[in-house]
C-alpha cells in the first residue's frame, strides 16, 4: 500500500472536518450572541453552548490534531528537504494561524460558557472570513506552488 496516498487521504479527511467546524462555530457564536443581546430564554443559551462545545470537542480538536500528524508525516513521507520549498513555508505559517485561530475560538467558547461574552454578532461575522481567506490561499500555494 502507498503509504504517501494513505496519509495524504487522511490529510484532506481531517482537514476538511477541521474547515467545518472553524467556519461553524464562529456562526454558532453569531446566533448565541444576538440570542443574549436579545435576552432570549435561558434554554436556548443552555443549547448553544452544549452545540458550541461538542462541536469544538467533538469534532475541531480531533481534526485539527490529525490534520496536523497527518501533515507532519506527509512531510516525512516526501523528505524533510522538501521544507526548503518558500510555499510550502507559506502554507506552515498559514496553517499555524489557523491553529492559533482555532484556540481563540476555544477562548471565545469559554467566554461564552461563563456567560462573559464580550464580542459583538459582528465580530463574529467578520471573524468567520478568516478562516476562508487562509484555505484559499493554502490551496493557491499547494497546487500551484508557485514560489
Amino acid at each position: 500500500m502507498n503509504t504517501y496516498l494513505l496519509f495524504k487521504s487522511i490529510h484532506l479527511i481531517a482537514v476538511i472536518s477541521w474547515m467545518a467546524g472553524l467556519l461553524y462555530l464562529p456562526r454558532i457564536f453569531v446566533y448565541h450572541s444576538e440570542a443574549v443581546q436579545n435576552n432570549k430564554s435561558e434554554d436556548l443559551m443552555e443549547t448553544f453552548k452544549v452545540m458550541e462545545r461538542r462541536l469544538f470537542v467533538y469534532i475541531m480538536n480531533p481534526a485539527m490534531i490529525l490534520s496536523w500528524i497527518f501533515g507532519v508525516l506527509l512531510l516525512h513521507t516526501i523528505g524533510m528537504d522538501n521544507f526548503g520549498f518558500i510555499w510550502l513555508q507559506l502554507k506552515l505559517v498559514f496553517v499555524i494561524i489557523l491553529t492559533i485561530y482555532h484556540f481563540f475560538l476555544f477562548q471565545c467558547l469559554r467566554k461564552f460558557a461563563e456567560n462573559d461574552n464580550t464580542y459583538s454578532p459582528k465580530f463574529y461575522r467578520i471573524i468567520n472570513e478568516i478562516p476562508t481567506v487562509l484555505l484559499i490561499a493554502i490551496i493557491l500555494f499547494v497546487v500551484f506552488k508557485p514560489l
